[in-house]
């Protein structure tokens, strides 16, 4: 019996040894690699978090998971691009695997805080004109991410308002002349199509700092131009109630470059779908965690464009869309 006894211990003791001993095991053994993002946002979380939701839903599907093998640090400008630059030390600081940014003038501020940690653009306007990357096909550097295509958007945004509302031939131009895509090309382009479709410009209102909504609000109303027309900027976005709540109030139908700004109420967008630009960026993400470099991934163009319209908004000021607007748009918010 002792015999017996005996050598079913010493099985026990093999058979635990080789189960210590095989791959299986030994990977369970080690913890697995944290992977850390840094994600540098223009606004809030609460502003662009259905943004970031499709982000992070996109990096769990191919196998990043919050709290197991992935880790966020979020920093918000909180619509003050002048934050921008010290919030991109802090995150280069914590040493990240990869840090996200939207827009130009996060970028930047993220590129001249590191040139080591990859860096991936959810949107952006011109990346080379705003100083970005050195081409489309090879971005160089650390740099590369998804460009919106805003200057080539602007005159189809200014064909689709004019061919919406009834008589319009003045415009006021809301814009930030700080952000260099914008000054670059989304500016001109939108002048030079106003001035191809009979369209007078009849104000272009400067908001480099959100305290200067106030006095663009002023020089719009002063000029009663019949649309407002917004150029594409992070900073606005982020302050986009003030915009829209204007815009309803003074019964001018604007023309936005993000659907959310619709979603908030305003008038309608024609612009690159937001969160499939995330999702894209999350499958950069991806290939950069597992080796790729940010110079061998080319910067990359929209593939899905949706035109928004508020129907309810269109009623509360007076104007009434035509029915092939209504069938041609991708959503119409009742």
């Amino acid at each position: 019996m002792r015999l017996n006894h005996l050598r079913r211990r010493e099985f026990i003791k093999f058979l635990g040894g080789v189960a210590a001993a095989s791959p299986l095991a030994a990977r369970a053994q080690q913890p697995a690699k944290v992977s850390r993002i840094g994600y540098l946002g223009t606004s809030s979380l609460s502003l662009e978090r259905p943004l970031v939701d499709a982000f992070r839903q996109k990096l769990r599907d191919l196998g990043h998971v919050e709290g197991e093998n992935l880790a966020f640090e979020y920093r918000w400008a909180e619509g003050r691009d002048d934050r921008l630059p010290g919030l991109a030390a802090e995150l280069v600081g914590l040493r990240p695997d990869v840090i996200i940014t939207t827009g130009t003038p996060g970028t930047l501020a993220a590129k001249q805080a590191t040139t080591t940690i990859p860096i991936v653009f959810a949107s952006s306007g011109n990346p080379v004109l705003g100083g970005l990357v050195a081409s489309y096909a090879r971005p160089g550097g650390n740099v590369t991410g998804f460009t919106i295509l805003g200057p080539d958007l602007e005159g189809k945004r200014l064909e689709l308002l004019k061919d919406t509302v009834p008589g319009l031939s003045r415009v006021a131009l809301l814009w930030n002349p700080t952000n260099p895509g914008l000054t670059a090309g989304y500016y001109q382009q939108t002048r030079a199509a106003a001035a191809a479709l009979g369209v007078t410009v009849a104000a272009a209102a400067e908001v480099r700092r959100p305290d200067d909504l106030k006095s663009a609000f002023a020089t719009i109303a002063g000029e009663r131009p019949h649309a407002l027309f917004v150029l594409a900027d992070r900073l606005l976005m982020a302050h986009r109630m003030q915009i829209v709540n204007f815009a309803t109030t003074s019964r001018l139908p604007g023309m936005y470059p993000y659907r959310e700004y619709v979603d908030a109420g305003g008038f309608m967008s024609y612009a690159p779908s937001d969160i499939d630009q995330f999702r894209r960026t999350a499958i950069y993400v991806d290939r950069i965690l597992k080796g790729t470099k940010p110079a061998d991934l080319p910067v990359e163009q929209p593939t899905k464009f949706e035109l928004i319209v508020n129907l309810k908004t269109a009623k509360a000021i007076g104007v009434e869309l035509p029915t092939s607007l209504l069938l041609r748009a991708d959503e119409v918010i009742e």
